[in-house]
């Protein structure tokens, strides 16, 4: 019998168990905007109010993913996925219950945060990244996220149903028990090295592994790309509804967008896991960035219809989680696996910053000049940023000279 650090969990168990985790998490997240307006009118809040609970949300989601990271990497994700599951059924509750824009912000905004960091990519591709052979890798994260993005499909439908059938309060305290489902499916993704709450032996210590990093040009360059993924992405999925019903198209077609963002994601992300093992992923990211400000530039270009939003949504939907395979992907070609989760936590940090930043101005420029326009502008110009810092990306294994003591 081989030990239990050089076993491996079945690919197949790996990929559904992360794809299902991925789907509740990630789904029942991707339809956040589908409350905006429900809860701002019944509270009587601005969308200020409802976009600034879900900026800390962002920005609680990338800090809490670095600890989330850490402890993953030390003990193992069972417990990081357990934690999250329950921390992501509290703020539900939260958010449901809360009466002040405060206590909205503290559980819609730090509870479900710190759940995300729990239950996300970081997390999920920590394992596919020990688990799965490197050759395989880049395929492997974008099968698991594509499966994940089907579901995401799936749940908006969903949540709109919900919203619609039994009021928005009650649909948040139904998410919050299905949410719970995390913690079983947690068992399939428990690994056989970190049995007995013990990590496999490192050859760096966490210091080093960060200090590595961040002197890292290619890393910096990666962490600042990312940024403006979260940008886009949370901007347009929180805000995009409103702006769809601002304009005088019924709320069906909002929900209908954010499906089919959610369904062309799962070829979207499944293609640039697949690409990764073929091409450069530096030019595969660059090619996306700038591809997304190419698609926003003609989504408020064209006449304002159902038809152009629903390209539009596929298109973007092509786009929208695609970055996430081939970026985690180079990090782990670069660093390696030992540390991986945490090194993925401090990128999804700075995706996250970028999230607080689009949902945030999202709502406050709205209130200010009753207007998308200025954010819309702005994602068009971060896009050909992000496109062009990934460019000088170098993907090769760094060296180490001296082992460092773990």
């Amino acid at each position: 019998m081989p030990p239990a650090a050089s076993r491996h969990l079945p690919l197949a168990q790996v990929l559904a168990c992360g794809a299902a985790i991925v789907t509740l998490s990630m789904g029942i997240r991707h339809g956040f905007g589908l409350w905006l307006q429900p809860i701002t009118q019944a509270q009587d809040w601005s969308r200020e109010t409802f976009s600034f609970a879900m900026a800390i949300q962002n920005l609680a989601w990338g800090f809490f993913g670095i600890f989330g990271g850490m402890a993953a990497d030390r003990f193992g994700p069972l417990r990081v996925l357990i934690g999250g599951a329950l921390l992501y059924a509290a703020g539900l509750l939260g958010m449901a219950l809360a009466t002040s824009a405060t206590l909205f912000a503290l559980t819609s905004g730090i509870l479900i945060g710190a759940a995300l960091a729990c239950t996300t990519y970081p997390i999920i591709y920590g394992v596919i990244g020990r688990q799965i052979d490197p050759a395989r890798r880049s395929w492997a994260m974008g099968a698991a996220a594509a499966a994940g993005s089907f579901g995401q499909f799936v749940m908006l439908p969903v949540e709109g149903f919900l919203i619609g059938a039994v009021g928005w309060q009650q649909s948040l305290l139904l998410l919050g028990g299905l949410v719970l489902l995390i913690a079983p499916i947690a068992f399939g993704l428990r690994e056989p090295g970190f049995q007995g709450g013990h990590a496999p032996q490192r050859e760096q210590s966490i210091l080093h592994a960060v200090r590595e990093a961040f002197r890292n040009p290619s890393f910096q360059l990666l962490t600042a790309g990312f940024f403006v993924c979260g940008f886009q992405v949370v901007f347009i999925g929180v805000h995009m509804p409103s702006y769809l019903r601002d304009h005088g198209l019924p709320p069906h077609v909002a929900s209908y967008a954010l499906a089919l963002v959610g369904l062309f994601n799962v070829f979207g992300t499944y293609i640039a896991g697949s690409l990764g093992q073929k091409l450069a992923k530096r030019k595969i990211l660059a090619f996306i960035y700038l591809a997304r400000s190419v698609a926003i530039a003609l989504f408020l270009w064209a006449p304002l219809t159902p038809l152009s939003v629903y390209l539009f949504s596929a298109v973007i939907g092509l786009l929208w989680l695609s970055t996430v395979p081939p970026t985690n992907a180079i990090v782990a070609q670069i660093f390696g696996v030992a540390h991986f989760s945490m090194l993925g936590g401090f990128v999804f940090f700075s995706h996250q910053i970028g999230s607080f930043l689009g949902v945030w101005l999202g709502g406050l420029l709205y209130d200010r000049t009753g207007s998308y326009d200025i954010v819309w502008y702005i994602a068009i110009a971060l896009g050909v940023f992000a496109a062009l810092v990934n460019l000088p990306v170098r993907e090769s294994p760094i060296v180490r000279r001296v082992p460092q003591p773990a």
